[in-house]
């Protein structure tokens, strides 16, 4: 799980920080709204951690300016506990809502219920004529299923993660193949025409970005 945290308080940073990645989580941070939207933006996140209280924009219009681009799982933080409080988060686009003091067990436990919610109700996703059921890890192409390699998954699932937008081929290195990257950005041309091939023949969908990356394009509805 890759999570940015939003946050202001340097030592509550770290301790976040520390615990989630003895946990095995990939932990970003920005410490203030601008910088967290830009990331968001930019970068592919599974969950964003939001302070309510932050210098500039608030955690709370934070939160609505993401969901004008994205549906990634959001947990608000706040020390403000009221009912109003709370309302004006999850009516913002939050998933969840933890009042301070917390526990660090509860974090944890929620950020993975989200987590859960969003596998066990992911409508699938489809471009042109394949479809991808996320819960079930299924891909199909003209109504037969296609046997893509764990590689060629990771892969397609990156790149429905961050839909329209352009990855580059060392983003996509870095991020699929992570600490076994071969160093050679040519791997990522050669797994991109294994997608092409079983998914996206007549390229339409997976688009080469000239010098710069991969795009997988969808019109949004």
């Amino acid at each position: 799980m890759r999570v940015l945290i939003v946050e202001d308080e340097p030592g509550l940073v770290e301790f976040l920080r520390l615990e989630l990645e003895l946990s095995g989580v990939e932990v970003d941070v920005a410490m203030d709204a601008e910088t967290a939207l830009e990331r968001a933006r930019s970068e592919s996140y599974d969950l964003l951690v939001i302070d309510i209280v932050l210098p500039g924009m608030s955690g709370v219009d934070l939160c609505r300016e993401v969901r004008r681009f994205s549906n990634v799982p959001i947990m608000m933080l706040t020390a403000r506990g009221a009912v109003a409080d709370r309302v004006g988060g999850l009516d913002a686009g939050a998933d969840d809502y933890l009042v301070k003091p917390f526990a660090i067990e509860e974090l944890w436990a929620r950020m993975r219920a989200i987590r859960r919610r969003y596998e066990a109700n992911g409508a699938p996703f489809r471009f042109g004529e394949a479809t991808v059921h996320l819960d079930a890890h299924r891909v199909m192409y003209q109504g037969q299923e296609v046997d893509l390699t764990a590689r060629e998954y990771d892969l397609l699932l990156y790149l429905l993660r961050n839909v329209n937008r352009t990855c580059s081929r060392q983003e996509l290195l870095e991020r699929v193949w992570g600490f076994q990257a071969p160093g050679d950005t040519n791997v990522v041309d050669v797994y991109i025409g294994y997608l092409r091939q079983k998914l996206d023949p007549e390229r339409r969908y997976i688009k080469t970005v000239r010098g710069q990356g991969y795009r997988l394009e969808v019109e949004e509805t």
